[in-house]
């Protein structure tokens, strides 16, 4: 995501624009929902929790005291899930991941990494199932952990065959993931960490 595409999402915030919040939401929500149902939440408390997050968006942007060194979805999931770590302390419960006494909150490279891990599993899903039917059943089995051999036993092709139409779905595949613009964005997002390593 670029720069003007950020301000558009901080200015869409500030003006309370439906379609700027509605897109944020639906980029958004599922990962922090899927974080809170992991940590002892319901949905119901994912929306309470998003609901309370933009509202703090929203605070520190109309104050213009919002510094971020990270794009406005990953530190929108960090604001979350610091969130919700803290209404758990609050209420002495369980998460799965243990006590919550023993619970810290992750620094801003594990936040990071999560939302990327989740952005890249994203992008994979999306296009996918774009593929003709053989080139998923291939990657498919590919991934599952198959030889060429027993992939070609099991949908009847050389083994030969097998090898290059898996190069060939995995080109196809590749091709269509490096035109989404999110791919752009974990790459700008990657390039941004190793140039940050490379100062410190």
């Amino acid at each position: 995501m670029g720069y003007n595409d950020e301000i558009k999402i901080f200015n869409g915030i500030i003006k309370g624009n439906e379609k700027v919040l509605k897109d944020f939401y639906e980029r958004n929500f599922t990962v922090i929902n899927s974080f809170i149902i992991k940590n002892s939440g319901t949905e119901r408390d994912s929306e309470d929790i998003f609901q309370d997050a933009l509202i703090t968006l929203y605070q520190k942007l109309k104050s213009d005291s919002l510094v971020i060194n990270c794009s406005i979805h990953t530190y929108f999931y960090g604001v979350c899930k610091n969130m919700w770590r803290t209404r758990l302390r609050k209420k002495s419960r369980m998460s799965c991941c243990g006590p919550i006494d023993d619970l810290k909150l992750e620094d801003n490279t594990n936040i990071i990494k999560d939302i990327e891990q989740s952005e890249r599993e994203q992008l994979f899903r999306k296009h996918f199932v774009n593929l003709n039917c053989k080139c998923k059943q291939i990657l498919t089995l590919f991934l599952e952990g198959k030889s060429m051999r027993e992939i070609g036993l099991i949908t009847g092709h050389s083994e030969g065959y097998v090898r290059k139409k898996k190069f060939e779905s995995k080109k196809q595949l590749l091709e269509m993931i490096e035109k989404d613009s999110l791919f752009s964005e974990l790459m700008f997002i990657s390039k941004a960490k190793t140039v940050n390593k490379e100062v410190s």
